[in-house]
């Protein structure tokens, strides 16, 4: 079975420039209801799948995913997997069958084994599992 066939896209995430402005549009104009907040992120829950948001200069600084202004790549397609082993298998399969990674599998201080990868287009990718705690930044209800 393929990729696609085996990994539900969990997450859309808008690269932004503008975190609390976009914060703000996503709750105020929107309805989307904050769900998790951390320095340079944060996702909403709605119907649907989640919907995040990430500041350019926080994905460029800490996983050196470089972000063109104005290009496809301002969305991010994020695959959650079921933990941080699995990204190393998975980047193994994927890399036999040609995918160009940005930077080999790696821990990340939001408390989540990353690996980054563009689209034919220049949409970027994340494959994600968390670490041992979970998803950090969870906002109460």
């Amino acid at each position: 079975m393929t990729f696609a066939q085996r990994h539900p896209i969990q997450d859309v995430c808008i690269l932004v420039t503008d975190l609390e402005a976009s914060i703000r549009f996503y709750t105020q104009k929107l309805g989307f209801e904050l769900r998790h907040r951390a320095p340079g992120f944060a996702d909403f829950t709605g119907a649907g799948l989640t919907l995040a948001l990430w500041e350019r200069s926080h994905i460029e600084k800490h996983a050196d995913v470089q972000v063109p202004e104005g290009s496809a790549s301002a969305v991010l397609v994020a695959v959650r997997l079921d933990s941080p082993a699995d990204i190393d298998v998975l980047y193994a399969d994927l890399a036999k069958d040609g995918v160009t990674f940005i930077n080999p599998p790696a821990d990340y201080p939001w408390n989540a084994r990353c690996l980054y990868f563009y689209g034919p287009d220049g949409e970027t990718w994340e494959l994600y599992a968390w670490l041992d705690g979970g998803a950090p930044g969870k906002v109460a209800a």
